[in-house]
């Protein structure tokens, strides 16, 4: 999954032109003054193994040109393990220098700010912490194999005809698809209908299985919330019955004990005498 991740930082980062060079002649000032507005804050700039990923990604592709990228992520992250320690210090240092200057502008554009503005840099890096995390989760549930949603009618019919649909652009296509969704008969519709029934039925037991597997690798956050309550209900009903099965052992197991003690007493025992002298 880090080569995953990697690899598509690979294609956001530009090229750079010399292998194992760091930019050090780049200019910090200038790089912050393009980023210092009311707007727009500054950028944290990037760590020391980014940098280095910025200066190897176009070297590597041109010297792999038939390799995916996943691969040359792959190979680049090799790279900066094999990587001597004094050339990492080139790019900490020119790292931790940019680092300061923002750390530095960053306090200047707070200072500008109103009160309201603050809050709503707060309110957005908010937003900005929970799509992360909402991605990480995504991608998490992707590696461990989570069922894919199942889909509605539209859907189906959309994905059968998005080829020939009328309309260059995306967006084009999916509205084009969709008036013709709509002019479609009732009789026309079923047969996607049943399909996405179908896929419901398939859904939920791809889910059922998945969640047992869940269950015994340690993952219960991970399952539904209804069948978090129907797994608590069952324990629950569990813990009851064997409460109430304890309970009747234990009741039978006084009641033979009363009995021995009855048994036993002057009284029994004189009456069991009397009889027997009589006989």
């Amino acid at each position: 999954m880090a080569a995953a991740l990697l690899s598509r930082a690979l294609a956001a980062l530009p090229s750079a032109r010399h292998i194992l060079r760091c930019s050090t002649t780049y200019s910090v000032e200038k790089w912050f003054s393009k980023q210092i507005n009311s707007d727009n804050p500054p950028k944290r700039p990037l760590t020391a193994y980014f940098r280095f990923i910025k200066d190897q990604q176009p070297i590597f592709r041109k010297q792999n040109p038939d390799v995916s990228i996943l691969e040359i992520a792959k190979k680049i992250a090799y790279a900066w393990k094999e990587l001597p320690v004094s050339a990492k210090q080139t790019y900490e240092a020119a790292a931790k220098v940019e680092m300061q200057a923002y750390k530095e502008e960053l306090t200047k554009y707070k200072a500008q700010l109103s009160p309201a503005q603050i809050v709503a840099l707060k309110e957005e890096r908010r937003q900005k912490r929970a799509k992360r995390k909402a991605m990480r989760k995504k991608r998490e549930l992707t590696v461990l194999g989570k069922p894919k949603r199942p889909r509605n009618g539209f859907n189906i019919f959309m994905s059968e005809h998005f080829q020939e649909a009328k309309g260059i652009s995306v967006q084009a296509k999916m509205n084009n698809l969709f008036e013709e969704w709509q002019d479609l008969s009732s009789s026309q519709k079923q047969t996607y209908l049943q399909l996405a029934e179908d896929d419901k039925v398939r859904y939920e037991n791809e889910m059922k299985s998945w969640e047992e597997q869940m269950v015994d690798v340690g993952r219960e956050d991970l399952i539904r919330s209804k069948n978090k309550k129907l797994k608590k209900s069952r324990v629950v009903t569990e813990k009851k019955t064997v409460k109430k099965v304890v309970s009747k052992k234990r009741v039978k197991t006084i009641k033979k004990i009363q009995r021995t003690k009855d048994s036993s007493s002057p009284e029994v025992m004189a009456k069991l005498k009397t009889k027997s002298s009589e006989e």
